[in-house]
């Protein structure tokens, strides 16, 4: 199987974020009908902005979460592609699907913390602690692949 051309997708960047019983975040993504509409925060990055620090700003604007710290890093790409006819902004600009590089943060503050209006676009109207594991089940289809391998990354990770 040939390697898809990474020019074609948009650089994005994905967070496991695990609290410190192991367990991680998902968001109900606002305005999307379930039941497969839970994801970890994710974004694109802006041209010439380090991956972190990506990783690290859509954290804060989709959880309002600040306090975190990297605990771990995909090597590589992980690549999934938009599904036929979506309708996405992303696909109207001409990309297939997306690229991305997913990092794991250990979240070092309190629940009361986490704030989903922080940010002017709202990304998520609710959340909760789940097993890694458990993600496979609430992410769209198109999804599934990409997140087996962040799982499959991550798993040594989830250990309190």
């Amino acid at each position: 199987m040939s390697e898809p051309d990474l020019t074609l997708y948009r650089s994005n960047v994905g967070v496991v974020l695990f609290n410190r019983a192991g367990r991680v975040w998902l968001g109900r993504r606002a305005h999307t009908e379930g039941p497969y509409n839970w994801q970890f925060p994710q974004g694109g990055v802006d041209p010439g902005e380090d991956w972190e620090e990506a990783a690290r700003r859509e954290l804060q604007e989709e959880t309002g979460v600040t306090s975190a710290s990297v605990i771990g890093r995909t090597e590589g790409w992980i690549t999934y592609d938009f599904p036929p006819n979506y309708g996405g902004s992303k696909a109207a600009r001409g990309f297939l699907g997306q690229k991305q590089k997913w990092f794991a943060f250990r979240f070092e503050g309190e629940d009361a913390e986490v704030n989903l209006e922080l940010h002017h676009e709202i990304e998520f109207d609710a959340w909760k602690w789940a097993r890694l594991e458990e993600a496979i089940d609430w992410i769209v289809p198109f999804k599934r692949g990409s997140y087996e391998q962040v799982i499959a990354a991550f798993a040594h990770l989830a250990g309190a």
